[in-house]
């Protein structure tokens, strides 16, 4: 029944496959249970709440894009959006959380009316193939160093920005070790090599000290608990910006308008960057069955809304379970599961330490690198706005800002050489609207 419904034969894979793929998913991006309630329980949420919610969202996010798209993408609360969500619409802007909830909730239903009449399916269309192997490039470049910032191996340095950290330090090493591990399981051919990495450097970290008193790995807090109430912000979403003149609605346009370019693009380029790696682009660069995955990830938009947490994307880790061999629903059906038991197993989930999934990372960066080959470098037309691309999207921080900046200069590029066709239409639209968020001209007086 699960080979016939997720078509497992047709995509060359077993449930096996798929399951130890969810659970490599699930291990990458397990961190988003801690992280996300911790960012936004700055705004006055309940933590304990946010924990629930930032799992049960997942869960549910991710089944949907499973079951619209049968493909093996996993979805949670999106990071950098969250802290757009905290600093600036609430701290900056001085709002409450729960006005903050309401504008996701508009943004959500934006979203939906771009899916529904195909626009969000054109925009995807309108950025050119080269563009978009330099998104999967971007994004692995991306992945790979916030798996080495995570294991300690660069670190911030005041003078140059990044700097390498103290490969004596038990989780810098970890990493490095963790790295070489899976390299070389991966060069073997082993199947589950990247999960095997990710548990045999957790079981490791039992052992290595954490420089404070305790060891990487600490299971003190035991392996059980029970789920928190999500009560204390489920529903609690709030619309005063849209009742309470017309200054507060002008104030509440410009961070609307963030939420949805920032997710849009993210999501775009996630999904570019995942089904590039897992061959599901066709020869022009066109993904069968956007318009389904577009269309969950916006229901999933508005579901978070409601429950209690920051726009839901999908996660850029899930090339590390297709990696491992996922190539169906099957693999984030697997991943959801997880992230309901995790309800239960959270003092567990969160003893995995972050040197032990950053090998994870990096591995899978190294192999969404290698799109690169597929660039006609040679080609200065193309070679420009894609490497701008690779480079602006781990430099920035954000998928969005180099998708941006790469659409600006291969627009300007076309016009400066009397080519204009060499981009659709929609596209110099995107670039335009790139352009305008860029240097804060409407909506952003």
């Amino acid at each position: 029944m699960l080979s016939r419904f997720f078509q497992l034969e047709r995509r060359g894979t077993t449930p096996l496959r798929e399951f130890q793929a969810g659970l490599t998913t699930f291990a990458a991006m397990a961190y988003i249970l801690a992280v996300n309630p911790s960012i936004l329980a700055i705004t006055g949420m309940d933590k304990g709440a946010l924990i629930t919610v930032t799992a049960i969202t997942a869960a549910i996010a991710t089944l949907l894009m499973a079951l619209f798209t049968n493909y093996p993408i996993a979805m949670a609360p999106g990071m950098g959006i969250n802290a757009f969500f905290t600093f600036t619409i609430v701290l900056g802007h001085h709002l409450p959380w729960q006005e903050a909830l309401g504008m996701v909730f508009i943004n959500g239903f934006i979203f939906l009316a771009l899916s529904v009449t195909g626009v969000r399916e054109k925009i995807m269309a309108a950025i050119p193939l080269p563009l978009k192997l330099a998104v999967t490039c971007g994004v692995g470049m991306f992945i790979a160093f916030i798996g080495l910032k995570n294991g300690g191996v660069i670190v911030a340095n005041s003078a140059t920005f990044v700097g390498p950290g103290d490969f004596t330090s038990g989780s810098a090493a970890l990493t490095l070790a963790g790295i070489v591990l899976t390299a070389v399981l991966v060069a073997r051919r082993v199947p589950g090599a990247i999960i095997l990495g990710i548990l045999a450097a957790t079981v490791a970290g039992g052992l290595i000290p954490n420089g404070a008193g305790g060891h990487l790995t600490n299971l003190s807090a035991g392996v059980f608990s029970l789920p928190h109430s999500p009560a204390p912000i489920f529903l609690k979403l709030r619309f005063g910006f849209l009742t309470h003149g017309w200054s507060k609605f002008m104030e509440a346009v410009p961070l609307i308008f963030t939420l949805l370019l920032v997710d849009l693009f993210d999501n775009i380029g996630t999904l570019i960057g995942v089904t590039k790696r897992a061959g599901f682009l066709d020869a022009e660069g066109r993904l069968p069955g956007a318009g389904r995955a577009l269309l969950a990830d916006s229901i999933a938009t508005i579901l978070s809304a409601l429950s209690g947490t920051s726009t839901v994307v999908s996660y850029i880790e899930s090339a590390s379970g297709v990696e491992a061999g996922g190539r169906t629903g099957l693999t984030t059906v697997t991943t959801a599961a997880c992230m309901l038991l995790a309800l239960f197993l959270t003092p567990f989930i969160l003893a995995i330490p972050s040197a032990a999934t950053a090998p994870a990372l990096v591995i899978v960066g190294v192999f969404m690198m290698q799109s690169v080959i597929e660039i006609d470098l040679a080609d200065f037309r193309i070679a420009a706005p894609a490497v701008l691309t690779i480079f602006a999207i781990p430099l920035t921080f954000s998928i969005a800002q180099g998708i941006g900046l790469g659409l600006i200069c291969a627009a300007l590029l076309a016009l400066g050489l009397g080519r204009p066709r060499d981009l659709p239409p929609m596209g110099y639209g995107v670039a335009a609207m790139f352009f305008l968020s860029f240097f804060k001209i409407w909506p952003f007086r």
